[in-house]
């Protein structure tokens, strides 16, 4: 009876939904990392991995005991395979999981913990190295080979922009030519209202022969479970107690029949009911559809006067019902594989750095709009063919010759479309860096106020890690995240003066939001201050720490002095720092103090002879942000406070800085 009703891919997703971690950028170089030193161990070097389940079920183990992973599951060995096949999808590793050219070339920047890269594109080098590997990506969906990025390129040359419901509903929709032309017309029809995006999917979807047959055979039969189940095509369709997952539908088309044909909104409340039950996993859409709330509670205690006006109410007979809740039932599975989906794409994409996912927008970077740009349509010729380069560390105009830097071109469609004048490459890095701070400035506006900064401060001190992950970002570890916030502070401190994204030094997404890479690496903020009637030239070293107790003074003590030392004879003798944290731990205050008193030597015959290193707790940046207290006051505080003569260290920090800021 199922006549070739069966499921089949309709969309694609860039890596697996299984590689969806925090501090993405971080894990993948990590895992590099990890199965260069797994393959390397002489009892795992020239074993096989295909169908090995003992040694995926080792992998397993080795994560477990170096920390990368936590928690026991139940298949390990599939757990092996899910969180590796990401990493050879976009060619990092081959389908025995050794390093490949490319993932080689990653691993090497890993280690050096050197990102910056001089490249057309003007991103750091790890992002290039994921361009390029985007570049030569493919998906085969149901024979239609695929390439992801090259698709977003070719749309957003057409469109300019994406929202983000087209990135996530239509884009991944985009599996051939044909398809990926109606898409791109539609979204012209969907902006000028002619259409709805739900229109657009139940379109695409439809023309698909499965349910082309399926909602043929729906329609000229009478309504059974089996039938429900049948024309359900869950995606797991064939796996044992799948079809589970359909026979609620059976329920919902019973009782919704009666209320919408038959008008009897009594059963209204049974509607509810099966909406609310752990077996439906997608009430949400149905609810919004069919209520004007989702509280069961309140919905169950008089169902009726929150009853929309939909279509599906308003239809005159079954036949009528039955199309309406096919087109639904497939619109809402769709929609919420393709939301599902939408997180890992942008997650991939956004390890190119060359898309901006803000202000509810999908676009290109300036550069990397205008390097696309010019050639899109090139590349989409290539858009349905494999790469046979994936695995290959090549150059970029070696996967694409027509990939060539055209400055001149570039300078001109900059000037017309900033209206300025660009006359070499220097007028293009003031632009970009303009940019990004205007773009920086606004974010700041719209994400990091003062009372947001305050709840993150309250987060790092209680070390709320979840909320922080939730209000900051998921690419980067926590005490990036703290770096980063600190440098925001601090910019607001400064009265928005300088470049903080270059005194920040850290590796930023195209959102400029952090992330993380792996081994972490020396990321001291270091604001410089030009001359005022407050304070002279200066720099300010900003090092931040949520470390604790004796790790604390083992891991920063020194560090924090050494860093010091090196800035001041190499780059600003009259530099200083401030040692921010949420634990300031007596020795290590006492440590801070004395180094005015002694000299710190680099080398033998290098030293400086005295240093100033200013303790800062968690709770002096909040009284700060709640007085709004600008940076010449904290200058004031702070150099006061170093050339006291407080000898006691808890109680120097106490009354000298601490209790003149909360006096301020």
């Amino acid at each position: 009876m199922s006549n070739g009703i069966v499921f089949r891919s309709y969309c694609w997703n860039v890596g697996t939904t299984s590689f969806r971690t925090k501090h993405f950028n971080e894990n993948i170089e990590e895992q590099l990392l990890l199965l260069k030193e797994f393959f390397e161990s002489p009892e795992n070097k020239n074993a096989t991995w295909s169908r090995n389940t003992e040694l995926q079920i080792k992998y397993y183990n080795f994560l477990k005991d170096k920390n990368f992973i936590r928690g026991n599951e139940s298949r390990p060995d599939k757990f092996a395979r899910e969180k590796t096949s990401s990493l050879k999808s976009i060619g990092l590793i081959d389908s025995e999981r050794r390093l490949t050219e490319v993932g080689i070339a990653l691993s090497k920047l890993s280690q050096k913990q050197t990102f910056i890269d001089n490249n057309e594109l003007n991103i750091d080098g790890d992002s290039y190295i994921f361009t390029k590997q985007l570049l030569k990506t493919s998906k085969n969906i149901e024979g239609n080979i695929v390439r992801p990025y090259i698709v977003l390129i070719y749309i957003l040359s057409r469109l300019e922009y994406l929202t983000k419901d087209e990135f996530m509903y239509c884009l991944p929709l985009c599996i051939n030519n044909a398809t990926t032309i109606n898409i791109i017309e539609s979204i012209e029809k969907f902006r000028r209202g002619q259409i709805t995006l739900d229109e657009i999917i139940i379109d695409i979807i439809l023309s698909k022969n499965n349910y082309k047959r399926a909602k043929e055979l729906f329609l000229s039969n009478n309504v059974t479970e089996d039938l429900i189940c049948l024309i359900g095509m869950n995606r797991d369709s064939g796996h044992r107690g799948s079809e589970r997952y359909d026979k609620i539908y059976y329920a919902l088309y019973e009782e919704l029949k009666d209320v919408c044909v038959n008008k009897n909104n009594d059963k209204l409340a049974n509607v509810v009911r099966i909406l609310s039950s752990d077996d439906f996993k997608l009430s949400a859409f149905w609810k919004k559809l069919l209520f004007s709330t989702n509280r069961t509670a309140t919905l169950l205690r008089n169902p009726l006067i929150y009853k929309t006006d939909t279509e599906i109410y308003n239809v005159n007979n079954e036949s009528e019902f039955k199309n309406i809740f096919f087109n639904l039932m497939h619109l809402y599975k769709v929609k919420a594989t393709l939301r599902d989906y939408c997180d890992v794409n942008k997650r991939f994409f956004n390890l190119t750095e060359t898309i901006i996912f803000e202000d509810e927008k999908v676009q290109f970077d300036i550069i990397p709009k205008y390097y696309f740009g010019d050639i899109a349509n090139q590349l989409y010729e290539s858009a349905f063919e494999n790469s046979t380069l994936l695995e290959n560390n090549c150059s970029i105009n070696e996967i694409f010759p027509t990939l060539s830097f055209d400055m001149n071109n570039i300078y001109q469609r900059i000037q017309d479309d900033f209206n300025t004048t660009i006359t070499d490459e220097n007028d293009i890095k003031f632009l970009i860096k303009n940019n990004r701070l205007l773009r920086f400035r606004r974010l700041i506006d719209d994400n990091f106020d003062i009372p947001k900064l305050l709840q993150l401060l309250d987060c790092f001190e209680a070390r709320n890690d979840e909320q922080i992950y939730k209000i900051v970002t998921y690419n980067a570890n926590i005490p990036t995240i703290f770096e980063y916030i600190v440098g925001i502070i601090w910019f607001i401190i400064s009265g928005f003066e300088g470049d903080i994204l270059e005194f920040m030094n850290l590796s930023l997404q195209s959102n400029l939001l952090p992330k993380s890479h792996a081994g972490g690496g020396v990321s001291d903020i270091i604001y410089k201050y030009s001359a005022s009637k407050y304070y002279p030239k200066h720099s300010l070293l900003l090092e931040c720490t949520l470390m604790e107790g004796t790790a604390q003074r083992q891991g920063e003590m020194e560090p924090v002095s050494r860093h010091l030392c090196n800035y001041m004879l190499d780059e600003d003798m009259n530099a200083y720092c401030s040692f921010v944290s949420n634990n300031l731990h007596a020795s290590i205050i006492s440590d801070f103090r004395m180094r005015k008193y002694n000299r710190y030597y680099r080398n033998d015959t290098e030293y400086v002879g005295s240093m100033k290193i200013i303790p800062l707790h968690i709770k002096d940046l909040k009284t700060i942000l709640e007085k709004q207290i600008v940076y010449k006051d904290v200058y004031s505080i702070l150099n006061n406070a170093h050339n006291s003569n407080e000898q006691d260290a808890p109680n120097w920090y106490k009354s000298q800085i601490k209790e003149k800021i909360v006096a301020l």
